[in-house]
């Protein structure tokens, strides 16, 4: 359901909080230099795009989805003229050069930088972040467009088309996602033919107890149900239609228990199988809804999660929707086409994609904070489009680096 996109609230401007630049405050240059020190890539000798340089431009290049490799360069570097160290060197730097410095720095910083910043933000009690204390959050996967060159195609490869292929070799993406504040804590990709399935094999490690994790139809399978039920984490997902489950307890609410089994053969002799509890609800009077829904669920109280409950929770689901449309359309201006013409370098285009939204997402928790719990608002009630619009007039004026840095030490931190 579409919401009505508000402001903040009277006396709190999205711009108070961009100050420090929206980068550095989620991806602090500190954290930069221990991650590329651990992952051995940092600048071993002077360069003029030295590596934490390069790690913030490929996070630029996400912000300026439209703009040129050169302009993007020239945007991020418009505040740190004041080093007096290279700024006129660095603004002439080439496509060739700028391509270069990528493949130095590599994917392992982005992808250990994104693997250390991405966390859950919603503070206890945000609205419509939790529900009877559980952490809400979505398991939901997307495709993005890639260059078309031939070393992508034989990395990634494109859906079929019904003549043929795809204009566009594609990438699946799987990401968990806290519902309440659109910040994807976890994500996982490969080529298009990987199953969504295979990819969530992946962030399992990331669900937690005290998380109440929604999922759409087609990841419901014996293993994987087991293995993210040993998370601790609860579970909600939808079934598909032709999935069978016996009635075994009916609840007072309309629910019932059953039991998965692991194949057809140990349903038919009921043997094994885990309990779970079955959610079957109409959408009454809403277009083109389909007859019914069914949902499995860990939550087997139904006096501490009841089926209307959890019917109207699971909709909720669908803010991943609005998560991939910021990610594929706001972000970038409009459909969003991958630039990068190497593989490897497109892995490291979706990290620096994927933490400069968290950072955004990051950005707008704080906003609507801004008044204290008391008057705290659901951060969903805020534009995505102005934060993106706000931060990118920002970023030239604070670019890069912190401004509290002094001169002489900021030409050390450049290295």
């Amino acid at each position: 359901m579409a919401r009505t996109v508000a402001g903040l609230p009277r006396g709190a401007r999205l711009s108070d909080h961009v100050t420090l630049g929206v980068l550095t405050t989620t991806v602090p240059a500190a954290l930069i230099d221990a991650v590329l020190a651990d992952t051995e890539r940092g600048s071993v000798r002077q360069r003029s795009l030295p590596a934490r340089l390069v790690v913030y431009y490929v996070m630029a290049l996400a912000l300026y989805g439209q703009a040129s490799y050169g302009e993007v360069l020239r945007c991020l570097l418009e505040g740190v003229r004041w080093l007096c160290r290279g700024g006129d060197a660095l603004a002439l730097a080439t496509k060739s050069s700028i391509t270069k410095a990528r493949r130095r720095l590599g994917v392992a910083p982005l992808a250990e930088l994104y693997r250390r910043v991405a966390r859950p933000l919603a503070p206890a009690g945000l609205p419509g972040a939790f529900y009877r204390g559980r952490r809400l959050v979505s398991l939901d996967g997307t495709t993005l467009d890639l260059p078309d060159t031939p070393e992508i195609d034989t990395r990634f490869g494109r859906p079929p088309a019904s003549r043929g292929a795809s204009a566009f070799p594609q990438l699946r993406l799987l990401a968990l996602a806290e519902t309440g504040t659109h910040a994807v804590f976890a994500a996982a990709f490969d080529a298009y033919a990987v199953a969504e399935t295979t990819l969530a094999g992946r962030l399992l490690d990331r669900l937690k107890p005290g998380m109440l994790c929604l999922a759409d139809r087609g990841f419901v399978g014996f293993e994987l149900w087991q293995a993210a039920g040993a998370t601790g984490a609860d579970l909600l997902w939808r079934l598909r239609a032709n999935q069978v489950f016996a009635c075994e307890t009916a609840l007072p609410d309309g629910s019932y228990l059953s039991r998965l089994y692991a194949s057809p053969a140990q349903r038919r002799r009921r043997e094994g199988g885990v309990v779970v509890r079955i959610i079957d609800y109409r959408l009454e009077g809403v277009p083109e809804a389909e007859p019914v829904y069914r949902l499995i669920t860990t939550l087997l109280d139904p006096t501490t999660a009841p089926a209307g409950d959890l019917a109207a929770l699971y909709h909720e689901r669908w803010e991943a929707e609005g998560v991939f449309a910021e990610i594929k359309v706001t972000l970038p201006g409009r459909r969003l086409m991958l630039r990068s013409r190497r593989a490897d370098l497109v892995e490291q285009e979706v990290y620096g994609l994927l933490l400069v939204h968290f950072a955004l997402r990051h950005l707008m928790v704080q906003a609507s904070q801004a008044l204290g719990a008391d008057d705290a608002r659901d951060p969903d009630t805020l534009s995505f489009l102005h934060t993106v619009r706000v931060v990118r007039r920002h970023l030239p004026l604070h670019a890069a680096f912190s401004p509290s840095a002094a001169p002489a030490d900021a030409g050390g931190d450049l290295g």
